[in-house]
């Protein structure tokens, strides 16, 4: 099974955020392993940028055309969106939207090659609907309200993230990737 990352950038932002997308690179490495030791599936990562322009507010990029972006790259493979806007609609109560085979998230740019934030705001939202994927890929009874659980707590009742280090091992330091808390997704 292929999981391929997409960022998905505004074209005069090319070779401005070169180190966000290297970030995101070893970010696909870090849940390749990840999605084994969670979900017991094992993942070919893939990623890279899709370039949108300026258009007119009736022709702006949106999910709709993300969707048809992942149809025409096949719909077998997972693809995974990191957009610079937001999904018009979700069910999620965070940034983010899903359907088989499908997900996108907001990626939020950080004001310097700030790591941790890309941990803290980015990397968390990709675990929370990565854990939707693969909960509805194993038929997981009430996955949603699961994975919208676990958030809750993350967001309303100081409940940690699960930290990473570079070594994709978990760490009581300074964390490089950050994930939803995944005791009770298994």
């Amino acid at each position: 099974m292929l999981l391929h990352f997409v960022f998905v950038i505004n074209r005069d932002d090319l070779g401005l955020r070169d180190p966000e997308f290297e970030y995101v690179q070893e970010m696909a490495q870090f849940y390749k392993k990840w999605i084994k030791n969670v979900f017991s599936q094992d993942v070919d990562v893939q990623c890279d940028t899709m370039v949108t322009g300026k258009a007119s507010i009736l022709r702006r990029v949106d999910t709709s055309a993300l969707l048809d972006d992942h149809r025409k790259r096949g719909a077998d493979t997972i693809h995974f969106y990191l957009s610079h806007f937001r999904p018009l609609w979700t069910d999620c109560n965070c940034e983010g939207y899903y359907a088989p085979n499908f997900a996108m998230t907001l990626w939020q740019k950080p004001k310097d090659d700030d790591v941790f934030f890309l941990a803290e705001k980015n990397c968390t939202l990709v675990s929370h609907e990565l854990a939707h994927l693969f909960l509805m890929q194993k038929k997981t009874k009430k996955h949603a309200e699961m994975v919208h659980d676990v958030w809750s707590q993350h967001i309303f009742n100081d409940l940690k993230f699960e930290h990473y280090g570079k070594n994709f091992e978990k760490t009581s330091g300074m964390p490089y990737f950050m994930t939803i808390d995944t005791a009770t997704l298994r």
